[in-house]
């Protein structure tokens, strides 16, 4: 699995944040709309509003790893676990995510990306106040166990999952119509406390939704109702 590792995470690490990225590099997402998420998430980490988010923590620092997935057996660590404490860093981190190669393949298996988010958080060296897994994709879940059993299984360890949907002209939203694949994040994908769903459409710029995404995770906001406003 393709790895880049921004910076190295030492043990007894305390954050206010353990925060996995888990965005959506399957078939259905060609290179340019792959480049544009991770430049969309580099600008949203940089951005002031989640910087303060950020230093407005108990610690004012947060970890975060950038995962991207496709089919049942292709997930991959883009860049790993880096602690994200001022702009240094989150340039750092920034830095690696567009600058790392492709990795995911195939179609769609949400719950085998949730199943290796949580993994992550489960064996890293990290102690946090929350633990939340942010999963951003423009289709249903196709393929791997039920989406509902590793959202489930994620909740009861203590893990929020939220979720970003990009809905776009030309996304595996084809498979689902827009209005029932909001339903399908919702009700099948995120979880725990607070969780909410965001939608980024034609409407949106995509890096717009990611900042005011994460500036609710990291700041611990929640918003009424479930798919949040932008």
């Amino acid at each position: 699995m393709a790895a880049v590792i921004a910076s190295p995470v030492s043990a007894q690490e305390v954050v206010d944040v353990e925060l996995v990225l888990a965005a959506d590099g399957s078939g259905s997402i060609d290179d340019d709309e792959l480049r544009l998420q991770r430049q969309g998430y580099a600008e949203a980490i940089l951005s002031p509003e989640v910087q303060a988010a950020i230093a407005g923590g108990i610690h004012g620092r947060v970890a975060i790893a950038y995962v991207e997935w496709g089919g049942p057996t292709s997930q991959h660590t883009i860049v790993d676990w880096t602690i994200v404490e001022d702009t240094a860093s989150a340039n750092q981190f920034a830095d690696a995510l567009v600058r790392a190669p492709r990795a995911a393949y195939g179609y769609n298996s949400i719950s085998a990306a949730i199943d290796y988010s949580v993994n992550k958080i489960e064996t890293n060296a990290i102690e946090s106040l929350r633990r939340v897994i942010d999963v951003s994709g423009d289709g249903p879940n196709i393929g791997g166990r039920s989406v509902t059993a590793a959202r489930d299984d994620a909740v009861n360890r203590g893990i929020v999952i939220n979720a970003l949907l990009i809905d776009r002209p030309g996304g595996l939203s084809l498979a689902m119509p827009s209005a029932q694949l909001r339903v399908h994040y919702e009700r099948d994908v995120t979880g725990g406390p607070g969780a909410f769903v965001m939608v980024a459409d034609d409407t949106t710029r995509f890096a717009d939704a990611v900042r005011r995404k994460m500036v609710l995770e990291i700041a611990e906001r929640t918003e009424s109702p479930r798919r949040a406003p932008l």
